[in-house]
C-alpha cells in the first residue's frame, strides 16, 4: 500500500500507518489484487463513538488499474462485510481537487440512492506549511 501511494498524488502517510491499519483494523481494510499485485485499497474504521459509520481514511488504485471500477467494488464488497452490519453512512475526507474522489463518492451515494453531503472539515490553515488544502467531510447516508 505504501509503495502504491508513493509513486501516486496521494498524501503518503508513514509505513507504520498501512501496518498498522491493516492489522488492528482488518475488517474494514480491503485491498484488490490483479495478476497476485496490488491493484487498490482502502483503509478505513469504525469510530468506536458512531458504530452506525465507517470513516473512508484512504482509496488508492495503481495507476494502470484506474478507470476500471476497482474503488467501487471494494467500497460495496467493504460493505457488504459483517462488520459493517450496522453502518448506516459513509464518511470520508476528500480535498476541492481531488475530482476522482469525489466523484467515487457521489456515485456511491447515487448507487444507493443515498444522499452525499458535503461540508467543511479541515480548513487549509491548521495544517502545517501551505502545501495542504482545505478537506471537506462528505457524508453518504442512509444506506
Amino acid at each position: 500500500m505504501w509503495e502504491l501511494v508513493k509513486d501516486s498524488t496521494l498524501d503518503l502517510n508513514s509505513p507504520y500507518k498501512y501496518l498498522m491499519m491493516c492489522e488492528f483494523f482488518s475488517e474494514t481494510c480491503i485491498v484488490a489484487k490483479h495478476n497476485d499485485e496490488l491493484a487498490g485499497f482502502i483503509t478505513a474504521f469504525i469510530p468506536p463513538e458512531r458504530k452506525d459509520v465507517i470513516f473512508v481514511w484512504q482509496v488508492g488504485v495503481d495507476a494502470s488499474q484506474r478507470g476500471k471500477g476497482i474503488a467501487s467494488r471494494m467500497l460495496n464488497d467493504l460493505l457488504k462485510r459483517e462488520a459493517c452490519n450496522n453502518v448506516r453512512y459513509v464518511e470520508a475526507t476528500v480535498t476541492p481537487s481531488n475530482k476522482a474522489s469525489q466523484s467515487l463518492f457521489k456515485r456511491l451515494a447515487r448507487d444507493h440512492n443515498a444522499s452525499c453531503i458535503v461540508t467543511p472539515c479541515f480548513p487549509a490553515d491548521v495544517f502545517p506549511g501551505n502545501e495542504h488544502e482545505s478537506e471537506l467531510t462528505y457524508r453518504i447516508g442512509p444506506l
